[in-house]
């Protein structure tokens, strides 16, 4: 039977959405066919940028029915988690750097009702996350060093994509292996070769020349021609 690990997932990265059309915006990534909405939250302190909030997430639950997709880019995550999930969020990711009380918090994001995931920036090692693997939803990989939109992938995180996959299909066949920062359709497909089931894509999505329906299209389209993979989900989280 295939399971969840054997799907790909897109999830639509506001942080590069016109924020004076955002409707329009998340309407049209929508209609394109993307799986998930993904909010970055960034607090000036973890990473160098200040962004979005709980009221953003709210905001973004009213305009769709797509699952949220919120990655928690602060300082003591545990003490806004509930913020988070009471303004709409079906996925919350936190991360494992400077975080003394990963589990409980995890374990806190799943009472509640949502997804937990664990993140890891591009200089932490693929075994920091062994231990608590077995207690995630999913498993971000950082492409990118976090804080803004627009910066490229760093090719040397492949290795690390891979080492986690096969740690997931030793522990956790469940948890779902993303990959966030420079996704465009030149990547795309190596990232998902290495392991990877979900794509983060902000400024390949809501930049593209041609509009939101075609960068949706040239990444669906490179999963599904390298991948040999139909570009449609048929099950969204």
């Amino acid at each position: 039977m295939k399971g969840i690990i054997d799907l790909f997932y897109l999830s639509a990265s506001i942080l590069s959405a016109d924020f004076a059309n955002l409707a329009d915006q998340i309407h049209k990534a929508e209609d394109a066919g993307v799986d998930w909405i993904h909010i970055d939250v960034m607090d000036g302190h973890f990473v160098p940028n200040i962004t979005m909030g709980p009221f953003i997430v709210e905001t973004c639950r009213r305009i769709t029915s797509l699952p949220l997709d919120v990655h928690l880019m602060i300082e003591k995550p545990e003490n806004h988690i509930q913020s988070f999930i009471n303004a709409g969020a079906n996925w919350v990711s936190i991360h494992i750097e400077g975080n003394s009380n990963v589990h409980r918090t995890l374990q806190v994001i799943q009472s509640l009702g949502a997804k937990a995931g664990i993140v890891l920036n591009p200089g932490t090692p693929a075994q920091a996350v062994e231990a608590i693997l077995p207690f995630t939803d999913l498993v971000l990989v950082m492409t990118v060093n976090p804080g803004f939109s627009g910066q490229s992938f760093i090719p040397q995180m492949l290795g690390k994509i891979s080492t986690i996959k096969n740690m997931i299909e030793k522990t956790n066949l469940r948890a779902i292996l993303q990959v966030d920062g420079g996704i465009n359709p030149q990547n795309i497909s190596v990232v998902a070769q290495a392991g990877a089931n979900c794509f983060v894509a902000a400024t390949a999505i809501f930049k593209h020349p041609q509009g939101i329906a075609e960068g949706v299209i040239s990444l669906r389209t490179e999963l599904q021609k390298k991948m040999r993979l139909s570009p449609q989900i048929q099950e969204n989280g």
